[in-house]
C-alpha cells in the first residue's frame, strides 16, 4: 500500500517536470511597465434647505465654505495626475434662482480657477443642473496647487422665503483622476 501511494507521487511529479519548460528570464521587462489606474470619489455634498436661508428672521443671500483639500498635496498624485474630471449636479426645489461658484484656492487662499453654476428658480417640475470639468494641461497644473475649495452660493432676489418655506438646494459632485505610472 505504502508503495503504491509513494508511486503516485513519484509519478505525478515526474509529470509536472516533463510538462514544465525554462527559457531566460528577462527581469529588465519590469522596466517597461505602464500602469493607467482611474479613480472615482465623492468631492462634495450639501443640501441646504429653504429655511436654512432665514436668520432671525432675515433673508441670507451668501453662504460660504472652503473645506481643505489634501489630496494633491501628495506627491505621487502630482508626478502622476494626467487629467481629473469634476462632475456636479444641482437640484432645487426653492423658487428662487441661485448662482454656485466652486473656485480653487492655493495655499494662501489666492483664487486659482472658478466654476460657475446658473441654478434656475424651481417652477414645479425637475430642476437640475450638472456640468463636468475636465482638467488637463494648464488646468490641471492649476488643480495640481490646490490647497481649498471654496463653495459659494448666492441667492438672486425673488419670492420672500420664511423659516416655513419648503425645498431645498443640493450640491452632488465626484472626482475622476486618471493617472499613469510608469
Amino acid at each position: 500500500m505504502k508503495n503504491n501511494i509513494l508511486n503516485k507521487i513519484l509519478g505525478l511529479l515526474l509529470l509536472l517536470v516533463s510538462f514544465s519548460c525554462s527559457s531566460d528570464l528577462d527581469f529588465n521587462q519590469a522596466n517597461d511597465i505602464k500602469l493607467e489606474p482611474v479613480f472615482v470619489s465623492n468631492l462634495a455634498y450639501f443640501e441646504v434647505p429653504a429655511n436654512e436661508f432665514i436668520t432671525n428672521g432675515i433673508e441670507q443671500s451668501v453662504f460660504f465654505d472652503a473645506p481643505t483639500v489634501t489630496l494633491f498635496n501628495d506627491s505621487f498624485f502630482k508626478d502622476n495626475l494626467v487629467r481629473s474630471d469634476f462632475f456636479f449636479e444641482i437640484n432645487n426645489t426653492i423658487n428662487r434662482a441661485y448662482t454656485i461658484d466652486v473656485t480653487l484656492l492655493n495655499n494662501t487662499n489666492a483664487p486659482l480657477y472658478t466654476m460657475h453654476f446658473p441654478i434656475p428658480a424651481y417652477s414645479g417640475t425637475e430642476n437640475i443642473v450638472t456640468k463636468t470639468e475636465i482638467f488637463e494641461n494648464i488646468k490641471l497644473d492649476l488643480l495640481k496647487n490646490t490647497t481649498k475649495i471654496a463653495f459659494v452660493l448666492r441667492m438672486f432676489p425673488g419670492p420672500i422665503l420664511s423659516e416655513s418655506s419648503l425645498g431645498s438646494i443640493k450640491l452632488r459632485s465626484s472626482v475622476t483622476a486618471y493617472l499613469v505610472v510608469e
